[in-house]
């Protein structure tokens, strides 16, 4: 069995302003049984998230009991969903394309690709009309009887 610590997973999450949501979805995956995990007495770590208090300047970390789980097949493939949903951020909405996040599959390359290719394709015909509208209407002459 392969044991990990719970701070070290913390690090390895895409968004680490969204640690405190990890770690308290965790606990509820162990405490629903879902995943063993022990509590290490005497042990703390801290979060990497930093929290600002409002109307003043600068930021502090909070810590949290550490613990000690069970790491299996299970357990990553639910840390990769849990990371993937945690890498939006909450007033963004969507995951930012980075070359970090395309690699991780955390975006869909393809599906980007094909909107850039709309996007270029509307503004081309939108300058297209453009310029079309812009021209001279051309007057036809009649011929005098």
């Amino acid at each position: 069995m392969s044991y990990k610590r719970l701070s070290e997973q913390v690090k390895e999450l895409t968004n680490a302003q969204r640690s405190d949501t990890f770690v308290r979805n965790f606990r509820e995956a162990v405490r629903t049984g879902q995943f063993k995990a022990i509590y290490l007495p005497g042990e703390r770590f801290t979060m990497p998230k930093e929290y600002s208090r409002r109307g003043q300047t600068g930021s502090y970390q909070k810590d949290t009991k550490e613990m000690l789980f069970d790491y299996t097949p299970e357990f990553a493939e639910w840390f990769e969903e849990q990371n993937r949903e945690l890498a939006v951020s909450r007033k963004g909405g969507s995951i930012k394309a980075t070359q970090e996040t395309v690699e991780a599959g955390l975006v869909d390359f393809e599906q980007l690709a094909q909107q850039t290719q709309e996007k270029m394709q509307a503004s081309f015909e939108k300058g297209q009309a453009l310029g079309k509208s812009r021209t001279k209407p051309r007057r036809t002459t009649r011929s005098r009887k």
